[in-house]
């Protein structure tokens, strides 16, 4: 029987993490399914001819899984408390059994953040997973509201927009981001889950969208602004989130927000990258690409995971393409 290394949680651990495994033992299978989707009990036919695939990739706190689970059809009971899963199905059936309104479907819905009951029928399925302490505490940090509880109210997205926009962000996770060597760096592992929570809050409704937008102090705008940046330009080549920044401007995230897009006509994290651009190009600059200096290894270390939009952004800053710079 093929064996499966034992991990305290799903969504545990540092670094780059990968899973690839496929069986035709029930037994084998019963196994990576309780570790990667959390079953606590699963109902499965052994007379059946069986095989299952499963993949997975992730960092801490993010992981992307895709299954795909053939022969008899499966009931299980899921302990999903912990964990916030966004589901696509690309083939096959997967149905809740129990009080959960939410129809899986094609496009993205939201996993109850529960125990609950289901049951699937030659299943492809798609599955993004974030660790909940972490989302609630990031929400917190939007919101700068010490102590806020999330709850999400529904599993369908609040739009098609947000739908779309969440499908290309899994997309694009699973395709240039989280299966990458890149994410051996913190910052990126960081803003990678960063980008997928903010993502899952604006697009299921919950008590995060259920708060009021704060509207910012016109008398501390000018000066909480030049205190952010000054802020991100000590800190530039650290971990900083938009609640970090604006703890610093000693502004509420929101008022934050809305102060940068009136004076600077921008978001607070896209002045941040625009910071961190100017500082890698510094570093192209003075680089030896003869000592073993590389665009990937200093993009990276300001935070830029993906190399074709980091050399967009170069370009369009600069007018040359950043292995241009290197080698000049």
């Amino acid at each position: 029987m093929p064996t499966v290394t034992p991990t305290s949680s799903p969504l545990g651990g540092f670094g780059p993490r990968r899973l690839s495994f496929t069986t035709s033992d029930p037994e084998a299978g019963i196994e990576v399914l309780e570790r990667v989707y959390a079953i606590r009990q699963i109902e499965i036919d052994r007379t059946t001819p069986f095989r299952m695939t499963q993949a997975v990739c992730g960092v801490e706190g993010l992981h992307l899984e895709q299954a795909r689970l053939q022969g008899a059809p499966t009931g299980a009971l899921v302990d999903a408390t912990g964990i916030v899963r966004v589901g696509q199905v690309y083939d096959g059936g997967l149905a809740f059994t129990d009080r959960t309104p939410t129809r899986a479907g094609r496009g993205p819905f939201l996993f109850p953040v529960r125990p609950y009951a289901c049951r699937w029928d030659e299943l492809g399925l798609l599955s993004l997973s974030l660790d909940f302490i972490a989302v609630q505490a990031h929400a917190a940090g939007l919101l700068g509201r010490e102590g806020f509880e999330l709850r999400f109210h529904a599993g369908a997205p609040v739009s098609a927009a947000m739908a779309q926009y969440l499908a290309r962000l899994i997309n694009a996770l699973g395709r240039d981001q989280l299966d990458s060597e890149a994410m051996s760096h913190p910052l990126l592992r960081q803003e990678a889950f960063r980008s997928a929570a903010t993502a899952v809050l604006h697009t299921f409704p919950s008590t995060f969208l259920d708060q009021p937008s704060q509207p910012a102090d016109s008398d501390r705008v000018p000066g909480g602004v030049r205190r952010a940046v000054a802020h991100m330009e000590e800190h530039l080549s650290d971990s900083l989130t938009l609640a970090d920044v604006a703890a610093a401007a000693r502004m509420s995230p929101r008022g934050l927000q809305a102060a940068f897009a009136r004076h600077l006509e921008t978001t607070p994290m896209g002045h941040l990258r625009s910071l961190r651009l100017a500082a890698a190009h510094a570093e192209l600059v003075e680089a030896d690409p003869a000592a073993g200096d590389t665009v990937a290894a200093i993009a990276a270390r300001w935070g830029f995971s993906h190399q074709g939009r980091f050399a967009a952004e170069y370009r369009a800053a600069y007018g040359v393409s950043p292995r241009t710079t290197l080698n000049g």
